[in-house]
């Protein structure tokens, strides 16, 4: 079960609201990019990133320079799918169906080489599951200039908007289409880079991804 605190506790529309943790689970495995809320020099930033997740630890990379991977206290990351728009007979109802998850807490720098290193895979196998094993392994230059964040999965919450539209009874006669209108995404045909030397099949991890994804 997910831990309530002050800052995951929902105000509104509380019923969609989910305190599974495996609902949890289920939102951030099914995304590709999450997004990082940090105050940095006292003014908030928001930075799209990609991400992993291995058991209840969340994993966020960059380069060490970056001025958002600082230590600047307390961080939100949310991951959100829009699985649809949701048309009602009036304007004030209409509403979008959606999957999304937040989480807060204050990350850590990783430091020890393997976390690191499993941290950097459990990222690159979200984005493409079989890649860590195919491409060349990062050198120890290129681990120097990346900054791994840990973050714990202790605090947070889970909201889901699934169904029809939800009009006032008022409206249900007013002859004005009313459904959803659904939003599927889908990988396309995997394009190869035109500087390859010599002309390789591509992986079967990679022509393989042709699912729906979320």
């Amino acid at each position: 079960m997910l831990s309530m605190t002050p800052r995951t506790t929902l105000n509104r529309s509380k019923n969609r609201g989910r305190t599974d943790r495996e609902d949890l689970y289920a939102v951030l495995d099914a995304g590709l990019i999450c997004h990082l809320g940090v105050v940095v020099d006292g003014s908030p930033r928001v930075v799209p990133t990609g991400y992993g997740r291995i058991g209840d630890t969340l994993y966020l990379h960059g380069s060490t320079g970056a001025t958002s991977l600082r230590d600047s206290g307390d961080v939100c990351v949310t991951v959100t799918h829009l699985d649809g728009v949701v048309l009602a007979r009036s304007v004030f109802n209409h509403s979008l169906n959606y999957r999304s998850a937040m989480i807060y807490g204050r990350p850590r720098r990783v430091e020890e080489e393997g976390e690191h290193l499993a941290g950097l895979r459990a990222i690159t196998e979200q984005l493409a599951p079989g890649q860590w094993n195919t491409a060349r392994l990062p050198s120890r230059k290129e681990l120097a200039a990346t900054a791994v964040l840990a973050l714990s999965l202790a605090e947070a919450s889970v909201k889901v908007r699934q169904g029809p539209p939800l009009d006032d009874e008022e409206d249900y006669a007013l002859p004005v289409w009313a459904g959803v209108l659904p939003l599927h995404s889908s990988w396309g045909t995997p394009q190869a880079d035109p500087a390859m030397p010599v002309d390789l099949e591509v992986p079967g991890h990679i022509a393989s991804r042709t699912m729906t994804l979320g």
